[in-house]
């Protein structure tokens, strides 16, 4: 079977550092350029690109292997890209300045570099040595940290703004920062290609000057400084397993707005793409009157009431959310259908008639008893043959999976009093003995599920 005209496999193998691989020769950005090559050139459907682990050939990297002729490039360059699309994949011409001709040769270098790191492997073991990734898996706080503090000085919005002149003592007077502590921090964002760094100037690269300047058409700054947050929240991980108590907890309804903005646009960021999933998932036939129980920037019944011109939606939250949901539907266009009250979903009732309750990202931060009161007064909210839809982790039984559901339980540990994930036989529970019918589980793309109970 040949699905493809070319099936082309493309090391871009991570080696640690000082030792030659194709990843250190800049094979991430080649394997871009050529599949924006060969989109370019219409050719998706003849060329198949697939990013492959080591090819043996470190020392002459990045490394490709085409078939169906079996063609090994080595040392390809940004260069080289368009002129292997265009004389290789439309002409039929590989380009033989790059190939690897000799086959001894080849194999016995291949041969020679997998003898000497399987040396290394069984001397590092010996040693006692921790694997690589484990070593990684410990320090990951450390790049989290240089791009948060990057991100709270906005570092990369001075270097837009300075443009030739973002030399460190130039980013450093515009942030008003220490000059040799703004280089140290600046060269460490090079290492992570948030930065380039050319004599002496820095520029963005083209993942922060979309993400992380002010201006930029996905500017993601005000989202990402919700982690600053969670930063202080997690470090207190090992005292609150210990103690039992959530450090320093704030209700949410007394919390700054230096902490509510963020964490409300991080929610918004998220919900933007994923609440039209929802919507389409859960579908609006039969909902007239939707209530979007801590509903936040209101994206979820954005999505519903665009996907149904017939359905008029209440987002229940704290009046420190409230007017930054407003905003939003009035951004949308919607303010004449959707409509913004202020409760605590905690204790407050939710009125009577509804046809759909929605409940995106609110049952994590309860506890189990606190969910089924939840459920409850959702219960009593809709009108017969209303249903609730819960979106949120659904875990297995025993808690260990997803791995994403497991980690955010650790969020919910550190950033509440009794919140957590839960699994869908505990939904299921709660829901039965809330009074719903029927429970289905709904699996959506991505990290959470939804979990729907019907109202007979």
């Amino acid at each position: 079977m040949q699905p493809f005209r070319y099936h082309v496999f493309a090391c871009d193998q991570r080696k640690p550092d000082g030792m030659p691989c194709c990843h250190g020769s800049n094979a991430a950005a080649v394997i871009d350029a050529l599949r924006k090559e060969v989109a370019s050139r219409g050719l998706v459907d003849q060329v198949q690109v697939t990013v492959a682990g080591s090819m043996g050939l470190c020392a002459r990297g990045p490394n490709w292997v085409v078939y169906p002729e079996g063609i090994w490039y080595s040392g390809v360059t940004l260069a080289d890209v368009p002129e292997i699309v265009s004389e290789h994949f439309q002409k039929g011409q590989p380009v033989a300045r790059l190939m690897n001709t000799d086959v001894a040769q080849v194999k016995a270098e291949i041969a020679d570099n997998r003898n000497r790191m399987q040396a290394a492997l069984k001397a590092r073991d010996a040693a006692g040595v921790l694997p690589d990734d484990f070593s990684e898996l410990v320090r990951g706080f450390q790049s989290s940290r240089i791009v948060l503090s990057a991100i709270e000085l906005d570092l990369f919005t001075a270097v837009a703004t300075l443009g030739e002149n973002a030399t460190a003592p130039g980013v450093a007077e515009a942030v008003a920062g220490d000059a040799h502590g703004i280089e140290i921090l600046l060269n460490a964002l090079a290492a992570l290609n948030l930065l380039s760094k050319q004599v002496g100037v820095f520029a963005n690269t083209p993942m922060s000057e979309r993400y992380l300047c002010a201006g930029a058409p996905d500017d993601a700054r005000q989202a990402l400084k919700h982690n600053l947050s969670l930063w202080t929240s997690w470090s207190t991980l090992t005292e609150r397993v210990k103690t039992g108590r959530v450090a320093a907890y704030q209700e949410m309804n007394s919390r700054s707005d230096a902490w509510t903005v963020p964490f409300i646009a991080a929610m918004h960021r998220n919900a933007a793409s994923r609440a039209p999933i929802v919507a389409r998932a859960v579908g609006t036939q039969g909902v007239r009157r939707l209530l979007d129980v801590g509903g936040g920037s209101g994206a979820y019944s954005i999505a519903f009431a665009r996907q149904s011109a017939e359905l008029s939606a209440d987002i229940f939250d704290l009046a420190s959310v409230v007017p930054i949901a407003r905003a939003h539907v009035a951004e949308a266009g919607l303010s004449d259908r959707i409509f913004a009250c202020t409760g605590d979903l905690r204790e407050d009732k939710f009125g009577t008639g509804y046809d759909l309750v929605l409940l995106s990202a609110i049952c994590h931060m309860l506890g189990p008893s606190e969910n089924q009161n939840l459920l409850l007064r959702a219960f009593n909210a809709l009108a017969p043959g209303g249903r609730v839809a819960i979106q949120d982790h659904v875990m297995s039984d025993d808690g260990t999976a997803p791995r994403a559901g497991a980690l955010f339980a650790i969020n919910m540990l550190v950033g509440t009093p009794k919140g957590g994930t839960f699994s869908k036989s505990q939904y299921e529970e709660w829901l039965l003995t809330a009074g719903f019918t029927k429970v289905a589980h709904v699996a959506l793309p991505g990290p959470n599920d939804l979990v729907i109970g019907y109202k007979a």
